[in-house]
């Protein structure tokens, strides 16, 4: 979008807030970049540049505004539509696998070469993957800076820093402060004061419709590892350098994120797989007006716009409750997966109480004894050939998934029919465009709309909602009386 120079003028001139990670907005008169929707009185025309990225506009020597802070606008939708190359790298760099990697490491997970990923990068976002990477350690300082009693030192290692000189001379130039200015003027909050806990603000594209996120994430959690308390969702998370724990909760304009983590390198990651959790890049305009132009779904749209697709924090562990969930009710589901991570998963201490596990790896449940399972021996044998496939890597559910070859692996698996595979398509690898023709409650609701209930006729009428299929989805579960549409009380 950054090169149609009309169209984003008036997005600026409009402070149109639907466009904020969009593209970015740097002033060449101020030698700053903003947000589309920065308070400030718009710029001469003639004055902007417009770039498709943060780390774009600090390549070509901008740095953040104060007053709009464009380092923390929500992320860009593209990367969540999209499964080529660029989307896919984009979604790791965002898990942090360049900090932890490299570059080698983000080219050896995608299967290109690093020359080529550079090259795709620099052409469509203007920025390479260590520019972008960059660009994250530097809102992930910020966030530590301003929201921790973090000593510096730990600060610059814990946001993916080499040394503290680097994470000094990195601050300044992108917020034009020191860090010690930024941390002077950051509001004191209470929260902030709560030794090993981190309280920010998620952003989002509104509108934002809670209810079916939330109350889906709420009425299939699992004991030990997910609850709803005091109005938030909590659950724990296995990270790259060690567990954490957050708690979620919905608000007017933001969602309320508290972390505490085992190891504060891990919160660019725990931020990010938050985000994908509760489909926070979404752009709820565009999938609604494409949802609204159909007559059947454009009341569920205007009764309720803004529905999100509850995905996942772990892909491995949202295709292994899947399968627990075939042909099962959701009470029975969370009765198989509490079993496993009772027997199998690793005990973690909350302070809060609740929470008292990390749901098991495909590598610890690879040993577990079938007839331990109390399940049909057909799912038995789905069950322990996916945990046997994903721990040896034959199949890797993860950011870099390319759908369709993931969806043919799965299906090629004994008893993974079209319904499995395209929920973990839904819901793990954040297919927009997944569907599921064959589920009940979507038959169900079609049937109720006057729409084709049979999969073929209702895949057919469906391919005018593409590519948000998955959204669609949403809004026809959303017409039963199941838990999963009601935000707890």
């Amino acid at each position: 979008m950054h090169t149609d120079t009309e169209r984003c003028v008036r997005a600026v001139q409009s402070k149109d807030a639907r466009f904020d990670g969009w593209f970015y907005t740097a002033v060449l008169t101020t030698g700053i970049y903003c947000r589309p929707s920065c308070p400030a009185v718009p710029p001469k025309p003639e004055h902007m540049v417009f770039h498709p990225s943060a780390a774009a506009c600090q390549q070509a020597g901008f740095r953040a505004c104060k007053r709009c802070r464009p380092d923390t606008s929500p992320g860009s939708p593209e990367w969540n539509v999209r499964a080529d190359l660029v989307a896919r790298a984009m979604r790791l760099i965002a898990d942090g696998v360049v900090d932890r990697e490299g570059v080698t490491g983000l080219a050896a997970r995608l299967g290109y070469s690093t020359r080529q990923i550079e090259r795709q990068l620099l052409a469509e976002l203007g920025a390479g993957p260590l520019a972008l990477a960059r660009a994250q350690r530097a809102q992930t300082a910020r966030l530590l800076v301003e929201t921790t009693g973090l000593p510096m030192a730990d600060v610059a290692f814990a946001a993916g820093f080499s040394s503290v000189r680097t994470f000094n001379d990195t601050v300044r130039e992108v917020f034009a402060l020191s860090p010690t200015e930024l941390r002077a003027r950051a509001p004191k909050h209470a929260a902030a004061a709560t030794p090993g806990v981190i309280t920010l603000r998620l952003p989002f594209r509104a509108p934002l419709h809670p209810d079916n996120l939330f109350g889906h994430l709420a009425a299939t959690a699992v004991p030990g590892v997910e609850e709803w308390r005091d109005g938030a969702y909590r659950r724990t998370l296995r990270l790259p350098y060690g567990h954490g724990i957050v708690a979620l909760a919905p608000r007017p304009d933001h969602i309320a994120c508290r972390l505490a983590l085992s190891d504060p390198r891990d919160l660019t990651v725990a931020i990010s797989r938050c985000r994908r959790l509760l489909d926070l890049d979404a752009d709820p305009v565009a999938v609604d007006g494409q949802l609204r132009a159909d007559p059947a779904l454009a009341p569920l749209v205007d009764k309720a716009p803004g529905r999100r697709v509850p995905r996942t924090v772990d892909e491995a562990e949202f295709a292994v409750r899947a399968v627990l969930g075939q042909q099962v009710s959701t009470a029975a589901a969370r009765t198989h997966a509490a079993r496993l991570v009772t027997a199998h998963g690793t005990p973690v201490d909350d302070p809060e109480g609740g929470l008292t596990h990390l749901f098991p790896t495909p590598e610890h449940l690879a040993a577990l004894d079938p007839d331990a399972l109390a399940m049909p021996r057909t799912r038995r044998t789905t069950l322990t050939t996916l945990v046997r496939r994903l721990a040896d890597g034959d199949i890797r559910l993860g950011a870099d998934s390319d759908w369709p070859e993931t969806r043919a692996a799965l299906l090629a698996l004994p008893g993974f029919g079209p319904w499995t595979a395209d929920v973990i398509a839904m819901r793990a690898l954040g297919d927009p465009d997944a569907f599921l023709p064959t589920d009940l409650g979507v038959r169900r609701a079609a049937q109720a709309l006057g729409l084709p209930s049979t999969p073929s006729a209702l895949t057919t009428r469906a391919a005018a909602w593409r590519p948000w299929r998955a959204y669609a989805v949403q809004y026809l579960w959303a017409t039963d009386s199941h838990p999963i549409n009601v935000l707890p009380a």
